[in-house]
């Protein structure tokens, strides 16, 4: 375990506990999140080092890097996650027709496949090895274990982090690794799950997406607007991830009550699901998670 004793976006050493949640996928163990006085990030610390990190992956649950469904959950995660793949692909093509992307955390490569048959140029970057052989087989090795390892291939005009910026150990080192292969004129797109959300309030320290250990940072509006400025990025658009709620409260609903029966979970999760995208879209726009799109500053600015 690592201790952390400034805050890993802005550095400060201005952080207080905020609160212990239980990793329910795994260890079972708490791990206390902090919050930063100076930026608004809270941070899970102390933390599972990189070298230890791996082992709280190693759960038949974290169906980001399976391509067979086991289960129920599993079957609907993937026919989401096919949904939103085809979201992802539209969004990238009204940013641009044509293009390179880079796809940091690209999980089994099925966005860069998709890319691929549109006739763009594609890279991924995935840490688990587990995941990088599936994707590797279906994109001929286009897939690298980290930026460092990455073929000396240009810049590229979009590189998207879907739910990922939120497990990088070296936060601030990566970030402006990844703004380094990006054009001048190219996009930046992260996608992180939201603190101030209403499924959040709802389900306190049962809420899904805490996801401590795997977790390292824990997002809000101010520290995504703090995030931005530290890296000179000025923010295009938010956008919301409106099944993420759903997903999120039917593991959360899972986490509050394991004894209750699947039926339900899920109807309790749909209601919670609704809940949350009809409260953010006529009060906050806090979503479960948001989908921000980023450019780099002109040197005007």
């Amino acid at each position: 375990m690592e201790r952390l004793l400034k805050c890993p976006l802005c550095k400060s050493g201005l952080f207080l506990n905020h609160t212990e949640i239980i990793d329910h996928a795994v260890s079972k163990k708490k791990f206390m999140i902090c919050n930063c006085s100076n930026c608004g990030l809270g941070f899970t610390n102390p933390r599972p080092n990189m070298e230890k990190i791996g082992t709280y992956y190693d759960f038949p649950e974290y169906y980001s890097h399976e391509e067979r469904a086991k289960n129920l959950i599993q079957r609907i995660y993937q026919t989401i996650r096919n949904y939103t793949v085809k979201q992802k692909v539209n969004l990238f093509l009204e940013l641009l027709p044509k293009g390179k992307i880079l796809d940091y955390g690209c999980g089994t490569g099925n966005v860069l496949e998709a890319m691929k048959k549109v006739g763009w140029n594609i890279t991924g970057i995935e840490p688990n090895t587990k995941a990088r052989k599936l994707a590797n087989k279906k994109l001929k090795n286009q897939v690298f274990d980290s930026i460092e390892n990455l073929e000396n291939s240009g810049k590229y005009d979009i590189i998207s982090l879907f739910h990922v910026l939120e497990h990088i150990h070296e936060l601030r080192k990566t970030t402006k690794s990844i703004l380094q292969h990006l054009k001048k004129s190219g996009y930046l797109i992260i996608a992180v799950p939201n603190r101030n959300s209403w499924d959040a309030v709802h389900y306190k320290e049962n809420w899904a997406a805490w996801d401590v250990p795997r977790h390292l940072y824990h997002f809000d509006s101010t520290s995504i607007k703090y995030f931005a400025e530290q890296y000179e990025l000025e923010l295009i658009e938010t956008k919301p991830m409106y099944f993420d709620s759903f997903y999120v409260s039917m593991l959360s609903e899972k986490y509050k009550n394991p004894k209750q029966n699947i039926l339900s979970i899920y109807l309790k999760a749909i209601i919670s699901g609704l809940k949350s995208n009809n409260f953010a879209k006529n009060h906050t726009g806090n979503y479960s998670s948001n989908l921000y799109i980023f450019k780099k500053k002109s040197e005007e600015i």
